[in-house]
């Protein structure tokens, strides 16, 4: 064989290789596009979704205000106790515990043309009035919106003698539309066009699936009641460290760390940033397995309406866990009593105009340059970062967060209480 023959062999063989090369990328790429196409049609038809009457503009041509609803039920969507394992792991004894609050309200506004979003956490205690009075009550802790208007819906349709299935799943509708409108009229009328309710398993089982997730704390702490036992700075969790860190609520040790209910929302905020931070770093949406088992989470315990896309709340969570996204806790004025219960007295006219100023920013005349970690209410400290496990530390200092009613800022994942 001539030397020119020979390299015209090395040349097909190259050649014929790369042609191997991209025709494997090329079935692959098949298959994630199909594979995408099926589970998005599989969930599509198979999650739990309802109508709310607040319907906005359609997505994708707008703002949009998304309400996320976290139950405290120890049952999934059906009505179905969750297996034992989840019960001992989440330290929520068993399916007679606990009713149908809403112990997690946020709102989610995403701004139209891809400006920043933010996200309103409201306190779940608020002594809010309830329109239409669900099950004779007019005023109460906006939590409870859900279960009184549930009660109320269930006692008419099993009068009517509606099968107990079908009086459940429409009494689950009445509950969250009770609970939109509730939040709508406590904001001063603001329009909510989606809602995603998830229960205490889809919580446990999203954090199972992309575990480990890096969190950070101020200080050492444990609570015997939510299992919670964790040192200062930055470690990694399980899903069941996961649940205790966004349930604890106090501090059962002799420490002088004194933790309230407003620390656990900051929690929340504070974990789905880290979990944010996770999903953009592990490439969890290109993990068939996992894309899978959220899927399946998705069916058995989380609920949406029915207008919300799949596909585009995916793009536009995809833009919020890249840091375009700040989170704020609405003002308390006092603690009170009333009827026996603990609750939170709130200045409702300065809330409504909080959230206006909140929804409505200002246009930028510049792009801001200053870090969440250098921002006024909020301070950076490498000392925070010296958790329990180094390996899974930013780069770059951690904010520190010590005032639960400041902005918390996504991005990376910060220090809090």
């Amino acid at each position: 064989m001539s030397p020119e023959q020979a390299a015209r062999r090395r040349t097909f063989r190259r050649r014929r290789w790369t042609v191997g090369i991209i025709a494997v990328v090329v079935i692959a790429l098949i298959a994630a596009a199909a594979f995408v196409v099926t589970t998005y049609v599989d969930a599509n038809n198979g999650i739990h979704r309802s109508t709310i009457a607040n319907q906005g503009p359609a997505q994708n041509t707008g703002e949009s205000n998304i309400l996320i609803m976290g139950l405290d039920s120890r049952v999934d969507e059906n009505g179905n106790p969750f297996p034992q394992a989840i019960y001992d792991q989440i330290h929520a004894e068993d399916a007679s515990v606990g009713g149908y609050n809403t112990n997690v309200l946020m709102l989610i506004h995403i701004p139209a043309g891809g400006g920043k979003a933010v996200a309103i956490s409201i306190p779940r205690d608020d002594y809010v009035d309830f329109p239409g009075s669900p099950d004779g009550v007019d005023k109460g802790k906006i939590k409870e919106a859900y279960g009184d208007a549930m009660d109320a819906s269930m006692k008419k349709l099993t009068a009517k003698g509606v099968a107990q299935a079908d009086a459940y799943q429409q009494s689950r509708a009445a509950a969250r539309q009770s609970t939109i409108s509730t939040v709508s009229a406590f904001l001063g009328g603001v329009r909510i066009d989606h809602f995603v309710e998830v229960t205490m398993a889809a919580f446990y089982e999203v954090a199972q699936a992309v575990q480990p997730v890096t969190v950070c704390l101020n200080h050492a702490t444990a609570d015997t009641f939510s299992g919670a036992d964790f040192p200062a700075g930055v470690q990694e969790l399980n899903a069941a460290q996961a649940m205790a860190f966004v349930r604890q609520r106090r501090d059962t040790t002799s420490s002088s760390f004194d933790m309230t209910d407003l620390d656990r929302t900051r929690r929340q905020q504070a974990f789905m940033v880290s979990l944010a931070v996770k999903l953009k770093q592990a490439s969890t949406f290109t993990d068939f397995g996992k894309l899978q088992k959220l899927i399946d989470v998705a069916k058995k315990d989380v609920a949406l309406d029915d207008k919300l896309d799949l596909l585009s709340f995916a793009q536009q969570a995809q833009s919020l866990a890249g840091g375009n996204i700040s989170f704020v806790t609405l003002p308390i004025d006092h603690f009170d009593t009333i009827d026996g219960q603990s609750v939170n007295v709130v200045d409702v006219e300065a809330i409504r105009a909080q959230v206006k100023d909140l929804l409505n920013p200002p246009t930028p005349t510049a792009a801001p340059s200053a870090s969440p970690s250098s921002s006024p209410s909020s301070s950076s400290s490498s000392s925070g970062s010296s958790g329990s496990t180094g390996s899974a530390a930013p780069a770059t200092p951690n904010p520190v967060y010590t005032d639960s009613s400041s902005p918390l800022q996504s991005g990376t994942v910060p220090c809090v209480n």
